[in-house]
């Protein structure tokens, strides 16, 4: 069984390791430009993308749960109704969401934290190219899961990989014009359209558009269970289907949107002038960015452990399902250990490739990307409890988990922690912020703690 979940997670991992690396190179190609508030207008943007994610994993793990158990059950026709619905509802919610962001644009902005006047109109470029894109982007994030969960996960990789490394080649191209310098050498560009911030949110949403197409030409050659709209049945019970099985996705998305949005507003309620606010906003779009590299690597192995997880609790085979978690456990614990340490060794030259420009963005970059890693390693236990309790179905309690580390224990601390700090210290209100989340981290794992053991006793 270990043998298939590494081989069910390899092409997961490098799914969601090409994702974040893409991600992170938005980030790479702004930081040529020499502008920290470009780098902050990512971040800004950052509680839109977690919404788009939210609304798909929401579907994508609704809809990908219940097929999963259906397998199980050779239940074929429940298991292409679910499929359908699970898609066309995503999408719809993609087209409401662009249509009112698109409307208010602005105030919008605002919502998610941009401070600045230079910040809000980058943040507005971004935006806008972000938002025309989510529709289809929600209906990739379905399709990749309900191929994954259907044990698919070669597919669901040539997906997401396509798109991602189309828009490698894509930024450069539509970030600079001839003669600024590319981040790579003393490389410099010999052409391109130069639209700087907007560039990096187009070349996204082109390469989502891209993978979306491949996911659905993918879908349609495999053996998995098809989309077809004649199946779109959105009544009740497949809904509420979705709603068990993706309900946990959408508050751990969900909860990350508002959280991101929190950190922005702290920087902004807690920094006085505009340049601080800016170099801390662009420091802690950097740090946030490759820790969700890091993370990329435990969620990719997470979803190689579902398909396992869902179909042996299916079919009732409980003590595979805890054997499956203790190997996960522990493997993944190792893992983030060293990678930790590499990461504290490293800190420096790491966090200057994608954090602010200034000398005062990259200190807050440093100091914030060590405090992060030395509580890594307990999201082992964190996400991985969380997916298996997804997975069984324990709702209420995956829900729990799923807002803890970004809603229950982050949103607090980086709203109060600097607060207190300021109050009974001399310390200055950004170590606050810099410390918020692996106060957090620590916080969510004592709460998984007794959520995990409890549903592993009842197996």
């Amino acid at each position: 069984m270990e043998k298939l979940i590494l081989k069910l997670a390899v092409p997961t991992i490098i799914s969601m390791l090409v994702t974040a690396f893409y991600n992170l190179a938005d980030t790479f190609f702004i930081r040529q430009l020499n502008s920290d508030s470009m780098v902050a207008a990512i971040g800004v943007v950052m509680p839109l993308m977690n919404i788009i994610q939210a609304v798909g994993f929401y579907h994508g793990h609704g809809s990908g749960n219940f097929i999963s158990r259906a397998y199980g059950r050779q239940d074929l026709k429940n298991a292409e109704k679910m499929a359908a619905t699970g898609f066309f509802c995503a999408v719809s919610c993609g087209i409401l969401l662009a249509v009112l962001g698109l409307c208010f644009q602005t105030p919008f902005a605002g919502v998610l934290g941009a401070k600045t006047e230079e910040t809000m109109q980058n943040s507005i470029r971004y935006m806008r190219y972000i938002l025309l894109a989510a529709p289809l982007m929600m209906g990739s994030i379905v399709m990749n899961n309900q191929l994954r969960f259907q044990g698919n996960a070669f597919f669901s990789m040539v997906g997401l990989t396509s798109g991602a490394v189309l828009n490698l080649f894509l930024d450069p191209l539509l970030i600079f014009q001839a003669g600024d310098p590319v981040g790579i050498g003393s490389l410099k560009a010999s052409f391109g359209a130069g639209m700087g911030v907007a560039g990096a949110a187009l070349a996204t949403a082109i390469s989502q558009c891209v993978s979306f197409i491949v996911l659905a030409v993918g879908l349609r050659r495999s053996d998995n269970v098809k989309i077809r709209l004649k199946n779109f049945c959105p009544n009740g019970y497949y809904l509420r289907g979705i709603m068990q099985g993706g309900l946990p996705s959408l508050a751990r998305q969900g909860i990350a949107s508002v959280s991101s949005a929190s950190l922005n507003h702290a920087i902004g309620l807690y920094l006085s002038s505009a340049f601080m606010i800016d170099a801390a906003q662009a420091a802690m779009t950097g740090v946030n960015r490759i820790m969700m590299v890091l993370a990329s690597i435990l969620i990719g192995f997470g979803q190689g452990f579902q398909p396992v997880c869902g179909f042996n609790y299916g079919a009732q085979k409980y003590d595979r399902v805890k054997q499956a978690f203790r190997f996960c456990v522990k493997l993944a614990a190792v893992v983030l250990v060293v990678l930790s340490v590499l990461g504290f060794v490293l800190a420096q030259p790491i966090t200057n490739l994608v954090t602010g420009a200034s000398p005062e963005a990259s200190e807050i970059a440093v100091f914030a990307f060590r405090a992060q890693l030395v509580t890594l390693p307990l999201s082992a236990w964190i996400v991985l409890c969380n997916m298996m309790l997804q997975n069984i179905g324990a709702t209420a309690k995956a829900t729990i988990l799923a807002v803890s580390r970004q809603g229950l224990a982050f949103i607090p601390m980086v709203l109060l922690l600097p607060l207190l700090l300021s109050s009974f210290s001399t310390a200055s209100p950004l170590l606050g912020i810099e410390l918020a989340q692996p106060v957090a981290d620590l916080i969510s794992f004592f709460i998984a703690i007794p959520i995990g053991l409890s549903e592993l006793r009842k197996m």
